[in-house]
């Protein structure tokens, strides 16, 4: 299992899987006092979190399907990427898609968050690539059914 270093300077538990086969961890808001966003607002929602990720890693910050099939709330930029060498506090960047103003609570649980390996690339500049079957084909170019 892999080690993380962690600050919480929030009230609110570390993020914690929910269930034992989860991917995402649950990342709750740190407020002082409740934010309503409006129809179409967007704020950045502070979790009093700082983590120390190793290099080779990325946390990934990714809305909560419920918050955003229930009450229209998401992450603008999913996934959000927390990279290794950032060492701010885990700001989740949401909005309200819905056309009711939205509260958010402190402690509330307001994204999810994953942890994941990642590549990193060395390019090497060529004029030619492999041909496929499948070519530039894309943006619906497999069909509907």
């Amino acid at each position: 299992m892999l080690q993380i270093k962690i600050i919480n300077q929030s009230n609110n538990p570390l993020p914690a899987y929910e269930s034992k086969s989860a991917a995402g961890m649950d990342l709750r808001a740190f407020i002082v006092e409740p934010i309503t966003l409006k129809p179409l607002e967007r704020k950045l929602i502070p979790t009093g979190l700082f983590i120390e990720l190793p290099i080779g890693y990325e946390a990934q910050v990714r809305p909560r399907s419920g918050l955003a099939l229930k009450r229209g709330l998401t992450v603008i930029n999913s996934p959000g990427t927390i990279d290794a060498d950032y060492r701010g506090e885990i700001g989740v960047p949401m909005i309200n898609l819905s056309d009711e103003h939205q509260t958010i609570n402190n402690a509330d649980r307001i994204a999810q968050m994953i942890v994941a390996k990642h590549e990193t690339v060395d390019w090497q500049a060529i004029e030619v690539i492999t041909e496929t079957e499948r070519g530039a084909g894309g943006f619906g170019s497999s069909g509907v059914k």
